[in-house]
């Protein structure tokens, strides 16, 4: 689907914010997304993410599930928690049905790691899509 410009005006403000502990995928998705117009902020851990308090409306996280720290979906839980409900998409190789089915008890879909084609980019405009949002 093709952005419209007013679409176009809206990922312009639109800020992703990336939690991902591997350096190498958390540049890719920075890069990638960046070229799809998105405002990216990275983060190495669910802690750097938790101490910068850099989650505001107008983002979209993408957090990885399998993390050192804490698991992507223990972060999205205390970031509901800290009454922040931008919408939230995980990111995971393999998800076993316990994720699968904490990850649907809170409204958050999962992208499949590895990560092809335009599914990440896809949900994440409907995620700011005003018709269309993502539950958070």
């Amino acid at each position: 689907m093709e952005p419209t410009k007013k679409q176009d005006l809206l990922l312009a403000r639109s800020i992703v914010v990336i939690v991902e502990d591997d350096p190498a995928v958390r540049n890719s998705l920075k890069f990638s997304l960046e070229l799809e117009g998105f405002d990216v902020r990275t983060y190495a851990s669910g802690a750097d993410l938790l101490d910068a308090h850099d989650v505001c409306a107008g983002s979209c996280l993408v957090i990885d599930q399998r993390m050192p720290d804490l698991s992507g979906l223990d972060l999205i839980a205390m970031l509901r928690d800290r009454l922040i409900s931008a919408p939230a998409i995980l990111i995971t190789s393999h998800p076993n049905a316990w994720v699968r089915k904490r990850a649907a008890e809170a409204h958050v879909p999962i992208i499949e790691k590895p990560l092809l084609g335009n599914a990440l980019v896809d949900r994440i405009r409907q995620a700011f899509s005003p018709s269309n949002q993502i539950h958070s």
